[in-house]
């Protein structure tokens, strides 16, 4: 099922508000979180247009979260944050989505919950590029 105003159903203008699509994983949508504040943040969105978990079947579920790891592994090898956070809310935006959050000691927000959208830092074209092709060569 998809729903025709569900930005991660749509993409296009819906997306590139937000993010820019990195790759399609067995279960997911990969796309990286134009806020930059966060090295490396991105955003693992479900193929399948549902809000909880629990409406996925269990071989589904087991699928995403397989790629939610693969995807933070990915952020390791490629950035070496100290840590990731995973943020699942979606209390507006109705479709199951995981923000990865690479956070780094004695940088913004260390210690404390990471903001949804901060407004801190956007990147040129080519630095999006360039971060995108590092997170690539691992996933």
């Amino acid at each position: 099922m998809t729903d025709n105003n569900c930005s991660y159903c749509v993409e296009g203008e819906l997306v590139a508000k937000f993010g820019i699509k990195i790759c399609e994983l067995e279960a997911s949508k990969v796309y990286l979180f134009k806020e930059q504040s966060h090295k490396g943040r991105v955003i693992v969105a479900s193929k399948h247009h549902v809000s909880e978990m629990t409406e996925l079947s269990k071989e589904e579920r087991a699928a995403f979260i397989e790629d939610v790891n693969h995807v933070a592994e990915a952020i390791h090898k490629a950035f070496s944050p100290d840590k990731v956070n995973y943020g699942a809310y979606g209390d507006t935006g109705h479709h199951l989505h995981f923000h990865l959050v690479p956070k780094y000691k004695d940088e913004f927000e260390w210690g404390g919950t990471f903001a949804m959208d901060p407004k801190q830092k956007t990147l040129s074209d080519a630095e999006y590029d360039a971060l995108i092709a590092e997170l690539k060569k691992y996933l």
